[in-house]
């Protein structure tokens, strides 16, 4: 499904000025390494994450005719024995539901697509610009 591509340029030090289309958003460091402009890198992933999932139970919850009063999800790293850690993700399903009707979409939260995206280990591939002749000065052309 391609989308907007998102943008990444420096804005001092380690902060970064994020641009998704008419969107921006600020990435950082916290001190002593960064400004603490914005949040960190990994914590915009699973802002990301969270987002994905609360937008993936909500339609379902509807859709059902389940309208929960609220979805709280909340995702955090888990440092454990490999180098990366893990991401536990905690979904709440809020209002006066019966227990079907929390543990349901609780599962339906499972199949957020960048939940899927981070489980299959999706490749990236890194690009850099073709090197380019220079352009001819004015009047040598």
């Amino acid at each position: 499904m391609p989308g907007r591509t998102v943008t990444v340029r420096e804005s001092g030090r380690l902060a970064r000025t994020i641009g998704v289309g008419p969107h921006r958003l600020t990435g950082d460091e916290p001190d002593p390494i960064g400004t603490d402009t914005g949040p960190t890198a990994v914590q915009l992933l699973l802002a990301g994450l969270g987002a994905c999932t609360s937008m993936t139970v909500r339609p379902y919850a509807g859709r059902k005719g389940w309208p929960p009063a609220g979805i709280k999800v909340d995702a955090r790293m888990a440092h454990g024995t490999r180098p990366l850690g893990q991401i536990l993700k905690e979904v709440e399903i809020i209002g006066d539901l019966n227990a079907e009707r929390i543990s349901r979409p609780a599962t339906i939260a499972e199949h957020c697509p960048l939940q899927h995206m981070l489980s299959a280990s999706v490749p990236v591939h890194t690009l850099t610009p073709a090197r380019r002749p220079a352009a001819p000065s004015p009047g040598t052309a």
